[in-house]
């Protein structure tokens, strides 16, 4: 083997172990990236779970009016889970909220005359007779199966 071979396969070997250590190095950051996603995620996701319970504890107790928590509640169900939120159990929050959907919201609401006011207030008196058994079922389902924390 003449010198130069030598000195090139040296150079080579140097230049192989380089990059591959320069790729463990980005391995390795891709794997934290991807610990550091999945403990976002888990936290995410135990304060949405978190958040419906609470949630879920004012519709039983009739602190907040069932239109607006049970909207609440399908919102947050569809960003938790959207298999729980398609859940025939939870089918109430849907239609509270598919039913009031046409509804305007914030400044659009303030802008509407009174009659029209009373009317959407009047349908929502009526959705909540209709609903209420059912929302608070719902909710209860939730607190006590759905968002049980898992035996270890």
């Amino acid at each position: 083997m003449t010198p130069l071979v030598a000195v090139l396969l040296s150079i080579g070997a140097l230049l192989i172990a380089a990059l591959a250590g320069y790729a463990l190095y980005l391995w390795r950051r891709v794997w934290r990236n991807e610990r550091q996603q999945a403990a976002l995620q888990a936290r995410r996701h135990a304060e949405i779970a978190a958040d419906l319970r609470i949630l879920a504890n004012c519709l039983l107790d009739e602190q907040v009016p069932l239109i607006e928590v049970a909207i609440r509640i399908k919102v947050l169900l569809d960003n938790y889970d959207a298999g729980l939120g398609q859940d025939p159990r939870c089918q109430v929050f849907q239609d509270l909220f598919d039913a009031t959907a046409q509804v305007p919201t914030h400044a659009a609401w303030k802008a509407l005359d009174k009659a029209e006011r009373r009317r959407h207030e009047a349908a929502f008196s009526a959705l909540e007779l209709q609903h209420k058994a059912a929302a608070r079922r719902s909710a209860r389902w939730l607190l006590d199966e759905a968002l049980a924390p898992k035996a270890a």
